[in-house]
């Protein structure tokens, strides 16, 4: 049984002199040849991170991601060292009341500028370009498909990796071999297709249908390995298998609450995040933990 952890909503890290690298969700600290990643409870939606953050939110990340790492450890290296806090070094060490359940100690890589996206089923941006163009990222599909049905097979749809606030761009396989080399480029798209395989038949063990998903790879040692968050509902999207019926949107574990809230008041996916109701960010936290549950089939403690 993991240790309960009484957890206050977290929205920013302080800890030493230093200030982190501040993402729409994760506090980098830069470490040297390590660094320490934050999963906080801040929720971004529509590229604009809100005022109010999603209670145990970062925890769920974190526990995701670890679980996701011992899983897939004997298919690819990953950037992972550990996250019992006594071995973090100080001043770090010392401050659990931050760092509890949402911190990983991982290796320091050289980032790839590309997002590997795995798409198995047909939704989201995806779904809206197949509609005009019958393409997704460029790439000719079938006619006749339904709004969330499942693609006749795997496509890689790789993105540039957007400054915080601005979208991220999808590119073709071509661009991302200009970008990163032809044998980097084939060596992630090959890898996150495998490892986007034996997680979505996991899941779907589970109950859970693996939409699409993201990856993020880095150079260490001349190897590239898997990094940042690995198979989160932040990085996918996850639907719950009894509930699926293709030709309209799916129920999701991740932040739909909150996206449906924010176009009920016409907010107008720009500026400031706002402050979300108390009953919104109660629903979203539920999301989260129960795809931690059912994914790992593990009991949530708080």
């Amino acid at each position: 049984m993991e240790k309960e952890i009484i957890a206050e909503t977290v929205l920013e890290t302080h800890i030493g002199p230093k200030q982190p690298s501040r993402g729409k969700v994760r506090d980098i600290y830069d470490l040297g040849d390590k660094l320490l990643i934050v999963a906080t409870d801040r929720i971004s939606a529509f590229d604009v991170v809100m005022s109010s953050g999603i209670p145990y939110k970062g925890i769920v990340l974190t526990r995701i991601s670890r679980f996701w790492f011992d899983f897939l450890a004997d298919s690819i290296e990953h950037h992972l060292i550990g996250d019992n806090i006594a071995d973090f070094p100080e001043p770090f060490c010392d401050h659990a009341e931050q760092l509890a359940g949402r911190s990983m100690l991982v290796k320091k890589v050289e980032v790839l500028p590309v997002e590997c996206v795995i798409r198995g089923y047909l939704a989201g941006s995806g779904w809206k370009e197949y509609q005009k163009n019958g393409t997704v990222c460029g790439q000719k599909l079938p006619a006749g498909l339904k709004q969330c049905e499942k693609l006749p097979e795997l496509i890689f749809t790789p993105a540039t990796k957007a400054e915080r606030g601005t979208h991220d761009e999808n590119i073709s396989f071509e661009q991302c071999v200009d970008i990163i080399g032809e044998e980097a480029a084939g060596y992630v798209r090959d890898k996150s297709t495998e490892i986007f395989e034996k997680a979505s038949e996991y899941a779907e063990n589970r109950g859970i249908i693996l939409a699409d998903t993201k990856f993020e790879w880095g150079y260490t040692d001349d190897k590239i390995i898997l990094i940042d968050e690995v198979l989160t509902p932040d990085s996918s999207r996850f639907w719950p298998a009894d509930k699926y019926r293709p030709g309209r949107d799916q129920e999701s574990f991740d932040k739909q609450f909150v996206r449906n809230y924010l176009e009920s008041i016409n907010f107008d996916k720009s500026g400031p995040g706002v402050e979300l109701p108390e009953d919104i960010t109660a629903k979203t936290s539920d999301k989260y933990i129960e795809a931690y549950e059912r994914l790992t089939g593990r009991k949530f403690e708080k």
